[in-house]
């Protein structure tokens, strides 16, 4: 039986980095009075041969936008001059027919147990998704053994309706808690874990998972040990492996799947802990999709946007761009990260705030009626309101235009994307996907 889900808890997103990689210092006049950081050292972008920049060119101009036939494009409010009554009078109205997809690459949404909203999200919306990914499971060191623990969480019954209305492949998110130390050295332990996770796919009916370890080997500081970095490589090759030596019990002549957490590089020289395009090349045959961290850009400690426009075409050229055959081969099997949270800064100078999602952002537009600002730089929408004690704060949540620009550029690379969580964003935003 599935745990009960608390609707009310926000979920916090995976693997939250400080990042230094940064955009352009350009700021749009109407935000720039506002910012709380200042503004944001430029950073040159990569110079790409001409034969990869027609290489690109070629596959951008292969995929054109299917948006314009969406309903939300149809009423005129995907715009940079958008206003809070505007998005509490139409959040809510979606099309009647939930069944058509715009964005035609791979599209994976989160669900957490601790929002029931994302699963009635996933039910609604399911002919949107391509993968949806449950949070339900650890893979934890026992002892001198593993345990994989999170059945509790799983929820047969929501399964068995996704199957039944829609097509999107059900892979729930593991993560491995395990000592990297003991788990990546020992041949017994790496089998257990394989074995676990591959014996809970088959018995459960899943279609793969989704797996995060890479956020966690870094926190224990093995990536920078070539030895161990390399035996890093090998467990993910290994379990992709064994998961497709598995049939999906849904799709005739489809194998399990492995859908790969990574976080962005932390600057354009990658360090030691960073994933990157070599990394994508030695894992692109045994890992189905890799699901990219690109939000999370600022914190309450550095506050600004969740994740600039540039910086995601930076993160982008870093791994895609260097490489015609990797930006053709490699790009479908990109989820880009696009958050459906928000943040609330506080701009006193003790900082302070940090995650939103809608129900609490629509508060905030009803409470505080705010002029919505464009900052064309970040791409995304800011207000700043006054709250107790005349504290000066400044909310950062997507809009039908912050969204709809990720897409273009994650369509652009012919990318798929990946959504931190369905349950956290507004109704219309669906109809974008």
């Amino acid at each position: 039986m599935a745990k009960k889900r608390d609707h009310q808890r926000p979920a916090p997103t995976p693997g939250r980095r400080q990042n230094q990689i940064k955009p352009s210092s350009r700021r749009d006049e109407r935000t720039e009075a506002h910012s709380p950081s200042g503004s944001i050292k430029l950073v040159a972008f990569f110079i790409v041969s001409s034969v990869i920049a027609v290489a690109v060119y070629w596959l951008r101009q292969s995929s054109p936008s299917q948006y314009n036939g969406s309903y939300v494009y149809q009423r005129g409010l995907v715009t940079t001059d958008t206003n809070y009554q505007d998005i509490l009078t139409e959040n809510t109205k979606v099309s009647e027919n939930t069944s058509i997809r715009h964005y035609t690459y791979s599209v994976l949404g989160y669900i957490t147990p601790w929002n029931s909203l994302g699963y009635e999200m996933a039910k609604r919306f399911n002919s949107k998704f391509t993968h949806l990914s449950p949070v339900w499971y650890d893979l934890k060191s026992q002892q001198s053994s593993l345990v994989l623990e999170g059945r509790h969480n799983a929820d047969k019954g929501w399964i068995s309706e996704l199957k039944k209305t829609g097509e999107a492949l059900i892979l729930p998110r593991v993560v491995l808690e395990a000592s990297p130390e003991e788990l990546l050295r020992k041949k017994k332990l790496k089998n257990k874990a394989i074995d676990l996770i591959v014996t809970e796919c088959k018995e459960m009916g899943y279609d793969g998972i989704v797996l995060e370890s890479w956020s966690r080997w870094a926190a224990y500081g093995i990536l920078h040990d070539p030895v161990m970095r390399n035996l890093a490589l090998q467990f993910i090759k290994q379990l992709g492996d064994a998961l497709h030596s598995i049939s999906s019990e849904k799709v005739s002549g489809q194998k399990l799947q492995l859908v790969y957490v990574i976080g962005p590089p932390s600057s354009q020289n990658l360090q030691a802990h960073d994933f990157g395009p070599k990394d994508l090349e030695t894992l692109s045959e045994v890992v189905d999709g890799f699901s990219l961290m690109t939000y999370d850009f600022s914190n309450p400690h550095k506050p600004g946007p969740n994740a600039p426009l540039e910086w995601i075409q930076i993160i982008l050229q870093i791994l895609l761009g260097a490489s015609a055959n990797r930006a053709q081969n490699i790009a479908p099997k990109i989820f880009l990260g696009i958050n459906f949270y928000g943040n609330d800064f506080s701009l006193s100078k003790d900082s302070g705030g940090g995650a939103i999602i809608g129900r609490d952002y629509l508060a905030l537009l009803e409470k505080h009626r705010p002029a919505l600002q464009w900052d064309k730089n970040s791409g995304e929408h800011v207000f700043v309101y006054t709250a107790d004690k005349d504290i000066k704060h400044a909310v950062f949540y997507p809009s039908l235009k912050s969204i709809s620009l990720r897409l273009e550029e994650a369509r652009s690379w012919g990318c798929g994307i990946s959504i931190w969580e369905i349950g956290q964003g507004l109704d219309y935003f669906f109809d974008l996907l």
